[in-house]
């Protein structure tokens, strides 16, 4: 059984000897070959020690019995082996192969252990997929190769998939450096690009948000101080009114800059409040256009009487209007509506704002907070406008008094007033829907979304000569309507104010901005809107600066004024 193990010993040592393909064998491979030749030397010394010793003890006859030829068989392979490690010795130390070697040794154990981790890390790119393939493809037979140094029977197999995958690896590699390589410096040649764009526009957007003072807690102070009071005002309101014809005021919305937090100085900021007004009893409203077509829609408000004869019926305290006669109504009951605040039948803006105005200084003094503020009322035909101070402490608001359109989030109001509105006209206004729609993107935004101080920081440059803050408003909500707002992160702060001065560079060349309320199928389904209103036209905000040149012209020194303004913020810190 000896003699068996000794030849297969060498067998497996012949079958298993790498030889040279395509003359690229390197110096790793070469050490493991030599390695292994020795290795099979001790083995066999080792064992033909143990055969002579076994066969010393058994007679002279006998040893030649059992040797024989294959003893000589032993000798002549033992002899071949040796000659071939000789030849490999001499092949492995001519210095011209040197120069055919074309991967270096670390390279490619590092191909053979690992299974091609070159074309994995690139796994994406078509070209290096296919190398990964063939990678797995050498080092699978490679595993085979490790297996036949087990079993004999399987060497032959072993051999000839060592010597393709080193051929694939060796052809495939050098397309799959080249192509990590080419890509590689592709790609960072972008990244580096976009890396550089990205940080300038970081640090411009870091430098502007330095010098620029967010007064956001005072805002908040403000915004809450008024709020508070006008629950309060809507209480009494509510208490006193009960039972008089008078329009009956509902919960205020805060409206405007200060409550949707970018006003641009907090001690100059005015806090607007919508103040919606129902129909007293025996009453309605019932809203007809005045200016149809016109970018600014009026309404009036008609006021008109309703039967109580039910009510009457059922012991309440009330005179039907259209059926009792009007000595009786004079004598018994409180005038109606018609006849206090009305203009023929059109609810008056200015005698309602005026009535309103001396409820609230009646009311003023049963609230709580008449003992540590005091209240100026300011004069205004179209609104009830008030300063709250104490001590170096002052803020400024602003009741503005509306009706609602359906059960929309759409209103005709007080303010704003035109040149030449009869004091029955009602303008509509887009405020609430607005608010909302601020609410809406503050509910949904990152906590540190920049919406607000790109808005606060651009109006504080206007002069209000060539636009208005609202254009700018309405830029920004367009924007923030098509911009994910996971891109209007504080990061991001540079980034989105050019895009707002583009956008509003773009309206300024084309002499359109459309308006976002009207006619914006994308806004928000949650905010109400009339039937008809997302698929209507929209009004051109603009459109007084296509029929003007001059006024094109102020606005364009408006924007230049607003970029200069920018440009001195980040210089001069002022």
């Amino acid at each position: 059984m000896l003699e068996i193990a000794v030849l297969l010993l060498l067998v497996q040592g012949l079958i298993l000897f790498p030889q040279q393909a395509g003359e690229w064998l390197d110096e790793a491979v070469l050490e493991h070959v030599q390695q292994r030749a020795e290795y099979l030397n001790q083995q066999t010394t080792r064992l033909i020690q143990e055969l002579e010793q076994m066969n010393q003890e058994q007679s002279g006859g006998t040893w030649g019995d059992v040797l024989g030829w294959q003893f000589w068989a032993l000798a002549g392979i033992v002899v071949l082996h040796l000659a071939l490690r000789f030849a490999l010795v001499k092949w492995g130390r001519n210095p011209d192969n040197g120069g055919r070697k074309e991967r270096s040794s670390s390279n490619l154990v590092e191909e053979e252990e690992a299974g091609g981790n070159v074309g994995a890390k690139k796994e994406t790119e078509s070209s290096v997929a296919a190398n990964v393939e063939d990678d797995e493809k050498g080092s699978n037979e490679e595993g085979s190769y490790s297996d036949a140094k087990a079993e004999s029977s399987a060497g032959n197999e072993a051999k000839e998939g060592y010597n393709t995958a080193k051929e694939e690896v060796k052809q495939d590699g050098k397309a799959a450096e080249a192509n990590v390589s080419g890509n590689a410096e592709d790609s960072q040649e972008k990244a580096k690009g976009k890396d550089d764009d990205h940080n300038a526009k970081r640090k411009l957007g870091s430098r502007l948000e330095e010098r620029m003072q967010l007064p956001v807690p005072d805002l908040d102070k403000g915004c809450q101080l008024i709020m508070d009071l006008m629950d309060k005002l809507t209480h009494i309101f509510g208490r006193g009114l009960s039972n008089s014809f008078y329009p009956v005021p509902q919960q205020a919305v805060g409206v405007g800059s200060a409550f949707e937090g970018w006003s641009a100085h907090a001690q100059e900021a005015v806090y607007r409040v919508l103040v919606p007004l129902s129909p007293p009893p025996g009453h309605a409203f019932r809203l007809e256009l005045d200016t149809a077509g016109m970018l600014q829609r009026n309404f009036c408000v008609r006021v008109e009487l309703l039967c109580t004869c039910t009510r009457e019926r059922r012991g309440e305290d009330m005179l039907c209007f259209l059926h009792h006669p009007e000595e009786e109504l004079r004598r018994r009951q409180d005038p109606s509506l018609l006849h206090t605040l009305c203009t023929g039948s059109y609810l008056d803006v200015e005698k309602t704002v005026h009535w309103f105005c001396g409820f609230v200084r009646v009311a003023w003094l049963l609230l709580p907070q008449s003992r540590h503020w005091r209240l100026t009322l300011q004069p205004c035909s179209r609104s009830c406008k008030f300063q709250l101070s104490k001590d170096k402490e002052s803020f400024t608001a602003e009741m503005i008094f509306a009706v609602r359109q359906g059960d929309s989030d759409i209103f005709v109001c007080s303010q704003p007033a035109g040149a030449g509105i009869p004091s029955t006209a009602w303008p509509e206004t887009y405020a609430v829907a607005e608010a909302n729609f601020f609410r809406h993107i503050s509910r949904q935004a990152p906590q540190d979304s920049c919406h607000c101080k790109c808005l606060q920081l651009l109006t504080g440059f206007l002069m209000g000569v060539g636009f208005s803050s609202y254009a700018l408003k309405t830029v920004v909500m367009h924007l923030l309507n098509t911009i994910p707002l996971t891109r209007w992160r504080r990061r991001d702060f540079g980034q989105r104010l050019m895009d707002i001065l583009k956008y509003l560079r773009c309206s300024l060349d084309t002499k359109r901005l459309h308006h976002f309320v009207v006619g914006n199928a994308s806004f928000p389904m949650e905010i109400r809107l009339p039937s008809g209103f997302r698929v209507a036209e929209a009004p051109n905000l603009f459109e007084h600066l296509a029929s003007s040149a001059d006024a094109h012209r102020k606005a364009v020194q408006e924007y230049n004024c607003l970029l200069d303004g920018l440009k001195q913020l980040t210089i001069h810190g002022h």
